[in-house]
């Protein structure tokens, strides 16, 4: 049996009592080509995907913001322990995200967790104590220079930015040496909030702009 999507499918079309004059068989023909290439392309292609390690101090965010862009419910959020990953999915990628524990007896393993990672999300609470900020300070430079990381983009986001005590990201930026530290890096800090997913959502997408172009940069070599 021939199928209407064979080669010659407008030689069926005629033959099956579909009749056209001279001077419609061009119109047609192109209408139905047009037809075949919007129903009969196929399934779109695979959305890439991307490992990324997420860290940051405890209360810092992370487990909430993550369960949000996952669309679940965040009413019952605990600290997370040792490690969780959560695939989530954006409209041109999907990340793999390996989320750390941030306590103080889980934050000195975290390299061991580093290895085949190709982004790093840096959460940090930008409303926290000086005390903590200078903590958060110290372990997003290790992050920063670590041999494993170093060479990856990363998206740095102040969190809890709706709290009174927050700082701007202007102020993170300075406090954090962020310009001398990180110049030559692949990098993205912006303020966040899980009041406003759609501007987390963007500054992931401006993650997945900078890891799909070290894709690109490493076909290139």
């Amino acid at each position: 049996m021939h199928s209407l999507y064979t080669s010659n499918s407008f030689d069926i079309l005629l033959r099956i009592g579909f009749h056209f004059s001279e001077d419609q068989q061009p119109r047609h023909y192109m209408d139905y080509l047009c037809f075949r290439t919007l129903c009969c392309k196929g399934p779109p292609p695979p959305r890439p995907e991307y490992d990324v390690v997420c860290i940051g101090l405890t209360g810092s965010g992370k487990t909430s913001l993550l369960s949000r862009l996952c669309s679940e419910a965040t009413d019952s959020i605990v600290p997370t322990t040792g490690f969780s990953i959560k695939a989530v999915p954006f409209q041109n990628a999907i990340l793999n995200v390996k989320e750390l524990g941030g306590a103080d007896s889980i934050k000195k393993y975290w390299s061991r967790y580093y290895q085949g990672s190709q982004g790093v999300v840096f959460v940090l609470d930008s409303a926290s104590s000086d005390e903590d900020l200078e903590v958060a300070r110290t372990e997003l430079h290790s992050a920063l220079q670590h041999p494993q990381l170093c060479t990856l983009p990363f998206l740095i986001l102040a969190n809890h930015q709706d709290k009174p005590a927050a700082r701007s990201v202007q102020e993170i930026k300075k406090y954090f040496e962020l310009e001398p530290l990180a110049r030559g890096k692949s990098w993205v800090l912006e303020g966040s909030t899980v009041d406003n997913m759609d501007a987390v959502k963007e500054s992931f997408s401006q993650l997945i702009n900078l890891l799909e172009e070290k894709d690109q940069d490493t076909g290139r070599i």
